[in-house]
């Protein structure tokens, strides 16, 4: 059995590792690749054989991923370590979005030091039909759906939209269960969050965080591209009304 290659949840810690140290390499005396390699043995994405496996994420293989990170920016001047796909991917996202990319690492370490990330069982669609998950990590996007499963809180958002007056809809498509279904669909509905957990910061969902949603919408939000793992429902919006407009010319 080999050692699996590094998952974006990985990459994210150390990417974020990297970037505080100035985008410069870390030994692998260093405490903090001794903390991160520890932490990351810990984390639930791998089978115990694989974390049994000598050298799984030891300090000397965290050392060698921040060598990829430093090498491997555009800024360096020296001569690149070889790397995979994944590893440049995440040097792009923290190169761009810096700072959002760093919420996410502080999430992952919340999440972990607080044992939520161990509790919340697998989400089917945390990893997409091309076995792709999210830049910021397949951790993160399991508690976000997870949480959007909650039944309490989908009734309650159905609850404000009901009270408010509004048609219980796709904010997206306008998409309506029960005018296409009729009593099968009623009452049914997805809920969104608007942003990612990680950059909102909330701890409790407010209702005003979320979206309703058809499931194909809901599922676009979420879809994963290289480099980009969601999308507001109001981006998802103009990107329908852009994709209408090129099919008309």
């Amino acid at each position: 059995m080999r050692i699996p290659a590094w998952t974006e949840d990985e990459l994210v810690l150390a990417g974020a590792l990297v970037v505080k140290n100035g985008w410069r390499e870390l030994r692998t005396n260093d405490r903090e690749v001794q903390e991160l390699s520890e932490l990351i043995r810990s984390l639930p994405l791998h089978t115990p054989e694989e974390r049994a496996l000598p050298g799984f994420r030891s300090p000397d293989s965290v050392s060698r991923k921040t060598s990829d990170f430093m090498s491997n920016h555009k800024l360096y001047t020296g001569k690149p370590t070889r790397c995979g796909k994944p590893t440049l991917l995440m040097i792009e996202a923290f190169t761009e979005r810096e700072a959002e990319m760093l919420k996410a690492a502080e999430a992952l370490e919340e999440g972990i030091a607080s044992g939520e990330l161990y509790t919340i069982p697998i989400q089917l669609d945390e990893v997409d039909e091309a076995g792709a998950t999210a830049i910021e990590g397949r951790l993160l996007a399991r508690q976000a759906l997870a949480r959007e499963r909650d039944p309490k809180l989908r009734a309650l958002k159905i609850r404000q939209v009901r009270r408010s007056g509004q048609p219980l809809r796709c904010e997206v498509c306008d998409f309506d269960f029960a005018r296409v279904y009729g009593d099968l669909g009623e009452g049914y509905i997805e809920v969104h969050h608007v942003t990612p957990l990680y950059i909102s910061g909330t701890r409790e969902t407010k209702l005003d965080d979320l979206a309703c949603l058809c499931a194909n919408c809901h599922r676009m939000c979420h879809r994963s591209r290289p480099g980009e793992s969601w999308r507001t429902p109001a981006a998802l919006r103009e990107h329908i009304r852009k994709s209408a407009q090129s099919a008309i010319h």
